[in-house]
C-alpha cells in the first residue's frame, strides 16, 4: 500500500505578513514609518550593509527591527544581536517587546523563536562567594549573621535570595539593593576563576545566562557589554552576523566609559590589602599609593598635557610595583584560589591603568579630578581621544549593523553621527542612512519657544529674569512642567524658588529614586519635576502631566571638560571646526532628547521653552534649531503663556 504523501511545505512568511501580524498582536495600530524602516532594515540584514535608521517617538521601531531580526535567524546559523542603551531597556524588550512579537508571529512561522538577554557578569549572582568561596569585600564586608545595619540586613536578603532565585539576575530583585550590597555577591570578569576551576561552576548564572545566548537565535544586550565584546579581550557574545544598535546615540558615551580608566590611592591601597596575606611584595605598592597621593595633592585640576615629573615618577612606581604584585601572585602555590583570583584582578588592573597614563599616548587623554563627594578623593583619568576608530575596526567589520535612534540626524544630515562611529574618512565602510518619520504633526502638536528676550545665560546660574520667565510659565501651565537643567545646582536653586513662589508641587531630582519621581510626577498633573541629563533620558510620560518642558540653556559641554575640550581642540589642529563638530553636535543630541520628552502620543499638546536666548542669535542656532522635532517656533511670550492656559484648561 503506498504511503501517504508528505505534507506540503509551507512558504515561509513575507516581512509584511509578520509585521502585520505582529502589530494586530502587540498593539493592534498601524504606525506610519514603521514599515519603511522594517523593509529597509531587512535589506541590510540580507545584504550585510550598515544602515542608520531615525525613527521617531511612536514609530514603533522595536517591531520594525525585531520582526526583520526573526526572519533573518530562519536563514543564518548565527545569532542576530541586539544592543540597547541601558540595562532597563534591554529588560523591556524581553520581558514586553519580544514576548509579545512572539506569540503573534508563532502561528506563521510554524516555530516559537528563541531568544536572551545577556548582561556583564558583575550582574549575576556569584554562587561560590555566597557560600565563602571568594574573599569579602574589604571594604563593605558586612556578612554578620545578625546584622544591625541596613546593609548588614541587605547582604542576609541577597543570601536567602540565592536559594530561590532561578537566573541569578540583579534585576529580578525585588526590592533591589545598593552597588555596596551587590558587591558582596557578585564578581567581576577579571575576578571570576572560571566554570573550570570554579566548585560551583557548573551552578554558575552568568555561565547559564552565556549558554541560553549561545543556542539562542536573538539575544539582547547593552551598549556597554557589546563594547567589552568589541574592544576589550572578553568574548561574551555569541557568533553573530548582525547587530542592532538601539538607543545609538548613546553608543559613543557607553564605549568611552568602558574605555576610561582610573587611578586613585583607594584604588591602589585596595589591591595591596588583597594581596597581603598572600604575597611579602605588596609594601613597595602600599609606598607607591603614597606617593600618587602626594603627586596629586600638588596638581590642579584639569586636562594634563604635558605630564609633570612628579605625576610620573608616582605613576611609574605604582606600574612597577602593581607588576611585582601580580608576578608574586602568579607563583603561589597551595593558596586560597578565590582570594588569590580576587588580589591578581585588583593588582593587575591597577597595573594596566598605570601603565596606560604612564605610555601617556597621543591617543588618549589624561587629566586629574577631585570629586569631593567620593571617598577615595583626587585620581588621574585616562580616556581615549575618540572611539570611533575602535567602533570602525571591532564593529563595523563582516557583519551587518543597523544603528536605530529617534535622534540621529543632527543639523539635517546623519554625518555628525557617523563621523563619531567611525562611517565617515578615509577606509570608511559604505553606509546609509534614512529617516522614517514620526507618527506625530508636530507643528500642530507642539510649541518650541525661544526666550530671545532673556540674557544670555552666565556662569553663576539662572538671571532673575529667567527665573521670573519659568514661574510665568509653570503657571500658565498649572504646574505640569518638566524642568531640564544644565547642572544639579541649577534644578535645585530653580526648585527652591519655585517653592516659595508657586502654590503647585514641586520634585527635584535626588530628594527620592528616580523611578519614584517620574511615578510621582505622572501620577499628580499640578506636580513639576526638575532634574539634569540623566532625567532627559529616562522620563516618558504622555498626556496631560506633561505639558511644559523647559530647557534652561543649550546643553554644550562644559569649557573645562578635558575629554570633550581634547577631542575639538584635536578637530581644530587637522583644519576643522571644533566646535562644531564636538561642542554643537553634543548640545544638538542632547537638546533634541530633551525636546522629545514632550511629545510622547497623538493626542499630546504642549510647549518646550528654551531660556536660552543664544538659541534664537547665535550663528549656531540654525544648526541647533534644524536638530529638534519639527514644531511651531515662536519668541513671542504672551503667545505661549495664552497657549499654555488653553491647553491646560483643555
Amino acid at each position: 500500500m503506498p504511503s501517504s504523501p508528505a505534507p506540503a511545505r509551507r512558504d515561509s512568511p513575507t516581512l509584511l505578513e509578520l509585521l502585520a501580524a505582529a502589530v494586530v498582536g502587540v498593539n493592534g495600530t498601524e504606525r506610519p514609518g514603521q514599515v519603511a524602516m522594517a523593509e529597509a532594515v531587512a535589506t541590510a540584514m540580507r545584504d550585510g550593509e550598515h544602515l542608520l535608521v531615525q525613527a521617531g517617538t511612536g514609530t514603533g521601531k522595536s517591531l520594525a527591527y525585531l520582526v526583520p531580526a526573526l526572519l533573518h535567524s530562519e536563514d543564518s546559523d548565527q545569532a542576530v544581536v541586539v544592543s540597547t542603551a541601558t540595562i532597563a531597556l534591554q529588560n523591556q524588550i524581553v520581558e514586553r517587546d519580544l514576548p509579545q512579537l512572539i506569540d503573534a508571529v508563532e502561528p506563521l512561522l510554524g516555530r516559537r523563536p528563541t531568544y536572551a538577554i545577556l548582561k556583564g557578569r558583575s550582574n549575576y549572582l556569584c554562587k561560590n562567594k555566597v557560600l565563602g568561596g571568594m574573599p569579602d569585600d574589604s571594604e563593605d564586608a558586612l556578612f554578620d549573621a545578625s546584622p544591625t545595619t541596613a546593609l548588614g540586613r541587605d547582604v542576609v536578603r541577597l543570601r536567602g535570595w540565592a536559594d530561590d532565585t532561578e537566573t541569578g539576575d540583579r534585576d529580578e530583585l525585588d526590592p533591589g539593593v545598593g552597588d555596596r550590597a551587590w558587591r558582596q555577591v557578585s564578581v567581576s570578569g577579571r575576578e571570576c576563576l572560571g566554570a573550570a576551576k570554579c566548585p560551583h561552576g557548573g551552578e554558575c548564572f552568568a555561565e547559564q545566562a552565556r549558554d541560553r545566548a549561545g543556542e539562542a537565535e536573538i539575544v539582547v544586550t547593552n551598549h556597554a557589554l557589546l563594547a567589552i565584546d568589541a574592544i576589550e579581550n572578553f568574548i561574551v557574545l555569541p557568533e553573530h552576523d548582525v547587530v542592532v544598535v538601539d538607543e545609538a546615540h548613546e553608543l559613543v558615551d557607553r564605549v568611552t566609559g568602558v574605555a576610561t580608566d582610573e587611578l586613585t590611592v583607594g584604588l591602589v591601597d585596595r589591591a595591596a590589602s588583597r594581596a597581603r596575606r598572600l604575597v611579602d611584595s605588596t609594601e613597595d605598592l602600599f609606598d607607591a599609593g603614597a606617593a600618587l597621593g602626594n603627586a596629586l595633592d600638588e596638581m590642579a585640576e584639569g586636562r594634563v598635557v604635558d605630564m609633570p615629573e612628579i605625576l610620573a615618577t608616582a605613576v611609574a612606581l605604582v606600574r612597577d610595583a602593581a607588576h611585582t604584585v601580580v608576578s608574586d601572585l602568579g607563583r603561589v602555590k597551595d593558596s586560597d584560589e578565590g582570594a588569590r583570583k580576587v588580589a591578581q584582578a585588583a593588582a593587575g588592573s591597577v597595573f594596566d591603568t598605570a601603565e596606560r597614563i604612564a605610555a601617556h599616548s597621543p591617543f588618549d587623554v589624561t587629566w586629574v579630578t577631585n570629586d569631593r563627594r567620593r571617598t577615595h578623593g583626587a585620581s588621574v583619568r585616562i580616556a581615549p581621544l575618540s572611539v570611533n576608530g575602535l567602533l570602525r575596526e571591532a564593529l563595523f567589520g563582516d557583519r551587518a549593523v543597523v544603528l536605530t535612534s529617534a535622534t540621529l540626524e543632527l543639523g539635517g544630515s546623519f554625518e555628525p553621527i557617523a563621523g563619531q562611529v567611525g562611517l565617515l574618512g578615509a577606509g570608511a565602510p559604505e553606509w546609509q542612512g534614512i529617516d522614517v518619520g514620526s507618527p506625530f504633526d508636530y507643528q500642530k502638536q507642539g510649541i518650541l519657544y525661544v526666550a530671545r528676550h532673556l540674557p544670555p545665560p552666565g556662569r553663576d546660574g539662572a538671571s532673575e529674569a529667567a527665573i521670573d520667565e519659568l514661574a510665568s510659565l509653570i503657571e500658565a501651565a498649572g504646574g505640569r512642567t518638566l524642568g531640564l537643567f544644565s547642572s544639579m545646582r541649577a534644578a535645585e536653586a530653580a526648585a527652591e524658588s519655585m517653592r516659595d513662589r508657586l502654590d503647585v508641587p514641586v520634585l527635584c531630582q535626588g530628594e527620592e529614586r528616580t523611578a519614584t519621581l517620574v511615578r510621582q510626577f505622572a501620577g499628580d498633573e499640578p506636580t513639576c519635576l526638575f532634574g539634569t541629563l540623566s532625567l532627559w533620558q529616562g522620563v516618558d510620560v504622555p498626556g496631560a502631566a506633561c505639558q511644559l518642558v523647559v530647557i534652561d540653556r543649550i546643553p554644550f559641554p562644559r569649557p573645562d571638560d578635558p575629554l570633550m575640550s581634547a577631542r575639538a581642540q584635536a578637530v581644530d589642529d587637522v583644519g576643522g571646526n571644533g566646535f562644531m563638530t564636538v561642542s554643537a553636535t553634543h548640545a544638538a543630541l542632547r537638546l533634541a532628547q530633551g525636546a522629545g520628552r514632550l511629545i510622547r502620543r497623538s493626542s499630546d499638546r504642549g510647549v518646550v521653552a528654551v531660556l536660552d536666548s543664544r538659541l534664537a542669535t547665535a550663528r549656531y542656532a540654525g544648526f541647533l534649531l534644524t536638530s529638534l522635532p519639527p514644531m511651531w517656533l515662536t519668541t513671542d511670550h504672551d503667545a505661549v503663556v495664552g497657549a499654555l492656559r488653553r491647553i491646560s484648561g483643555s
